[in-house]
């Protein structure tokens, strides 16, 4: 139960770290979908982004779950464990920001942006220091510090909403001959990402750095196939975008990619969650590896998520036409695409809830091959259906990609390593939610909007009064449960 509570603690830390910043990112969303002149022009700035999430997965090649996984085996020096993990990556991303200011012309003609090189080379800097920068970032979190953790992450996105509403809504004000291109932002995002990296140093001085061979050949064996995991998994979240303007003209692709990058925005809340729960959770569950409960902390946790993700899909489908303004109106064609992409964040969420059973056995090439499963078969949608139903196919897509991913996981791995989820449970609040969900869709059309409004918070507040009652232990959460253990 000690456990329980340190994750809930920690999970609403992180939580509103990302919520915060999450939220102040979004203003990012309205900012650029008003001020831009096309829906291409947002297109770009997806596209580019998209491929930046491959390089993030490839340069910090699955090190992040390896570095927990060592620092807790250690029984000695664990200080040579981190600093062999931030050489192996230092340098990886050392040689390929290098290669990148070196090879940039025919890197940017490969990739369709011979006119727009420095949006590249900016951005492929950028990911370079974010990867050095994920192993201080772990290291934070097995100290349990996520007040720092969190208080950088959210300067990171100060600083960068600030720029970015100076750039794009100040200037255009004070000189009416400022031009508005997507460009700032790359540049914004470099200068706050070398920022962050200076207020990392206090993490990489006070220890000696000292590269041990053996223990690096170890964390390799480890980590290659969370490598072939992570890539797979990355594209299960971005295949869609990076195909969408290669498989259809360029122009027609850039236009649909504007539209379906600005609408997923609305469905993040989804990657938020699962985010912050996985800070809290990696920490905890290879901590706890060898306690004799530690299975029924896994059940319950995937039950708490699983619980608390539904009740944020029907709060967003509840509110969607307050959050429709997120996005400006040239981009709202693509609104109904919200529910599918947050189902399969969802699905997402349970299948990394999923893969402790095969990186607690060090098994991780399991994971590999569910991932490379689940890739398989969203690149089989998106070149199939991408021609036909353009961006739809991409939100399909994911939820066949990870459909696949997490199917798999589960009925595997009750058979190698089997933990007693409540299937009971999860069944019926995921059938309920749905119903609600298909309640709400027949409200939004049959009834004035604010008799909609109304029926859509009745049931939210009734799922709400559902987990309140049958299963949320309000005496574990942090200072609230000191007032129900009173009583």
């Amino acid at each position: 139960m000690a456990n329980l509570k340190s994750l809930f603690k920690d999970t609403a830390i992180y939580g509103l770290s990302s919520i915060v910043g999450r939220f102040l990112n979004y203003l990012m969303v309205p900012l650029y979908t008003y001020t831009l002149k096309s829906c291409a022009d947002y297109g770009i700035y997806n596209d580019i982004y998209a491929q930046t999430a491959l390089l993030m997965v490839i340069l910090t090649f699955g090190m992040e779950t390896t570095f927990f996984r060592f620092m807790n085996k250690e029984e000695g020096d664990k200080m040579r464990v981190y600093s062999t993990a931030l050489i192996m990556v230092g340098s990886v991303c050392l040689t390929f920001a290098a290669m990148v200011l070196l090879f940039i012309n025919p890197i940017a003609s490969i990739l369709d942006y011979s006119n727009h090189k420095w949006y590249v080379g900016m951005m492929f800097i950028t990911v370079a220091q974010d990867a050095f920068q994920a192993i201080p970032f772990a290291y934070l979190r097995y100290k349990h510090q996520p007040f720092k953790f969190a208080g950088l992450k959210l300067l990171f996105i100060f600083l960068s909403v600030t720029l970015n509403i100076v750039a794009y809504w100040l200037m255009p004000k004070i000189d009416p001959q400022w031009e508005i291109h997507i460009g700032y932002a790359f540049v914004i995002n470099l200068a706050c990402t070398t920022f962050i990296s200076f207020c990392l140093i206090s993490e990489l001085v006070g220890f000696r750095w000292r590269f041990d061979k053996e223990k690096c050949k170890a964390m390799l064996r480890y980590s290659w196939p969370l490598l072939v995991l992570g890539i797979a998994g990355i594209l299960n979240q971005v295949a869609g975008q990076i195909l969408l303007p290669r498989i259809l003209e360029p122009e027609n692709g850039r236009y649909q990619l504007g539209i379906y990058g600005a609408c997923i925005k609305i469905a993040m809340i989804m990657a938020l969650i699962t985010q912050a729960f996985r800070f809290a959770y990696e920490p905890i569950v290879f901590g706890s590896a060898k306690d004799k409960n530690s299975k029924e902390l896994y059940a319950k946790s995937m039950k708490f998520f699983i619980i608390f993700t539904l009740l944020a899909f029907l709060c967003v489908m509840g509110y969607i036409e307050i959050f429709k303004y997120l996005v400006g109106e040239k981009f709202r064609e693509g609104l109904g695409i919200v529910p599918i992409v947050m189902m399969a964040e969802i699905m997402m969420g349970i299948y990394f809830n999923l893969s402790f059973w095969y990186k607690l056995i060090d098994k991780t090439i399991y994971g590999a091959w569910f991932s490379l499963a689940g890739c398989a078969v969203l690149f089989a949608v998106n070149i199939i259906f991408i021609p036909k139903i353009g961006y739809w196919a991409c939100a399909w897509g994911g939820v066949a990609g990870y459909g696949t991913a997490m199917i798999l996981s589960y009925i595997v791995g009750q058979r190698k390593n089997p933990i007693p989820y409540p299937m009971k449970d999860i069944v019926i609040y995921f059938i309920a939610a749905m119903a609600l969900f298909g309640i709400m869709k027949w409200g939004e059309r049959n009834l004035p909007y604010w008799a909609s409004f109304i029926l859509n918070n009745v049931l939210i507040l009734g799922f709400i009064g559902r987990i309140i009652k049958a299963d949320m232990p309000l005496s574990s959460l942090p200072v609230i449960g000191k007032k129900f253990k009173k009583k």
